[in-house]
């Protein structure tokens, strides 16, 4: 196992061959352009948490709007930390491909599998709570097993699209993107014109210290910035990713970040403070505010279904993607290397699969606490490949290599890479002890799974060593 940055990139596989080639199939996929390799990340990043932060901030007062700020530079420090790396390795994995190449195999596992636990539960969670706006449509939750079927024609339909082709994911991105962003800024610049100063509330409403406030609201929202990495994870089908994946990303985490920060804004100046923190669907009253009505909690679930369901194709994608990547580096078992139309068809099906059987587990059980305890671990797993990846970026511009470090902007892509190492590791203090402490198991528990691939990859090497002889 290596353990410095001697690991040779393998050839680039069939799929991973210029815009307009052979996919393995005879079939020529389409890749991703900047405007649908920006919807990814935006489309990822933004999810259905929108809808209920405004309330889940409000305790805190308007300073947590700080917060939003402080959140927004260390996010987009990541996303361009993704964007130099990508041009130096513009591979389909992200953050696996950059903590491989530079710390050798177990770190690009580690990194492999934490995200790709981060994924597919995700899915399930988001499945699941995308069936509580559903509700709102359909009355689908008056029965256990009627909800839990309608979380998993949630979760198939983006998997569905996912088989058909890169062309019909990028599609479902882009209109998903686009008719979720209509509602949010709707709200973001109508409120503008309905917003009332005496709405806020105080600037500081609990009784924490100003840097206590700030910090509490941060921990609410460190995880509505995850997804920044999309663009990079799926580089192998993006046109020109050496170009396109540093804009896409940073373009992407920007422009979520105004949605967030302007939407929020634009609750806290049309709902009451008071009712507002009491809210279970902030944007739903803020909509009933400025136009009357009732017809707000309507249009705020439709909106959250669209939502969640871009997020759930695109965060299906980038799961196969994970261990697609892996998979053709021995780390992962080689079905999961299958492509048909530039997808990873066996890692979709994996991935759903177990999202499925998580999501019917959760109904089963009858209790959210087991499935919530699930998700919590998500959020520190995530912060694994930040980290690895981060760090990869920082042993390329202090180790000094010359045909990897652009000395001329040396000093600033130091300082960048510092802050998203500090935005990562804040990452992990959000996620709270007990995820942290799970999520570490669920670490130990992917070493096992290396010691295997690693053996029988060592394994075959050796026996096409004694073949070549």
């Amino acid at each position: 196992m290596h353990v410095t940055g001697t690991v040779p990139p393998p050839a680039p596989a069939p799929q991973d061959t210029p815009d307009g080639t052979p996919d393995g199939t005879g079939r020529r996929t389409r890749r991703f352009g900047l405007p649908v390799a920006t919807a990814l990340v935006m489309g990822n990043i933004i999810g259905g948490g929108i809808f209920l932060l405004p309330a889940s901030i409000a305790p805190y007062g308007t300073i947590s709007l700080l917060a939003f700020g402080v959140l927004t530079v260390g996010a987009i420090a990541l996303a361009l930390v993704f964007g130099r790396l990508a041009e130096r390795d513009p591979r389909t994995g992200g953050p696996y491909v950059y903590a491989r190449e530079a710390f050798g195999d177990f770190a690009g596992f580690l990194a492999a599998w934490a995200y790709w636990i981060t994924t597919w539960v995700s899915n399930a969670a988001l499945a699941v709570a995308a069936v509580g706006y559903l509700d709102v449509l359909i009355p689908v939750g008056e029965h256990r097993w009627t909800a839990c079927l309608a979380a998993l024609v949630i979760q198939w339909l983006p998997a569905l699209a996912n088989y058909a082709g890169t062309r019909y994911v990028g599609a479902v991105q882009v209109v998903s993107t686009v008719l979720k962003l209509v509602p949010l800024l709707l709200v973001a610049v109508g409120g503008l014109f309905f917003f009332d100063a005496g709405n806020l509330g105080p600037f500081r409403a609990g009784g924490e210290s100003a840097m206590g406030a700030v910090s509490a609201a941060a921990a609410i929202l460190l995880f509505s910035y995850l997804g920044v990495e999309s663009a990079a994870v799926s580089a192998g089908e993006v046109r020109d990713p050496r170009r396109t994946v540093g804009r896409a990303t940073v373009i992407g985490t920007a422009g979520a970040a105004v949605v967030y920060l302007l939407g929020t804004l634009a609750v806290f100046g049309t709902v009451a403070h008071d009712r507002l923190v009491e809210s279970g669907a902030p944007f739903s009253d803020a909509v009933n505010g400025m136009f009357g009505g009732a017809w707000g909690g309507w249009a705020v679930a439709l909106a959250a279904l669209v939502s969640m369901t871009g997020c759930l194709n695109g965060w299906t994608l980038l799961s196969a993607q994970t261990s697609y990547a892996a998979a053709q580096d021995g780390l992962f078992p080689a079905p999961l290397a299958r492509k048909r139309r530039g997808v990873p068809t066996v890692g979709v099906g994996v991935t759903v699969l177990l999202a499925s059987l998580l999501t019917v587990y959760n109904y089963a059980s009858g209790t959210a606490r087991v499935f919530e305890t699930l998700v919590l671990v998500t959020t520190f797993t995530a912060t694994v490949p930040y980290l690895l990846a981060t760090a990869a970026q920082l042993y390329h511009l202090v180790s000094g290599q010359r045909d990897r470090v652009d000395r001329a902007r040396l000093v600033r892509d130091l300082v960048v890479a510092s802050v998203a190492a500090a935005f990562s590791l804040w990452l992990v203090a959000g996620a709270g002890y007990q995820a942290v402490y799970q999520g570490v198991l669920f670490l130990f528990g992917g070493v096992l799974v290396y010691a295997v691939m690693a053996a029988r990859k060592q394994r075959t090497a050796a026996r096409a060593t004694t073949a070549g002889r």
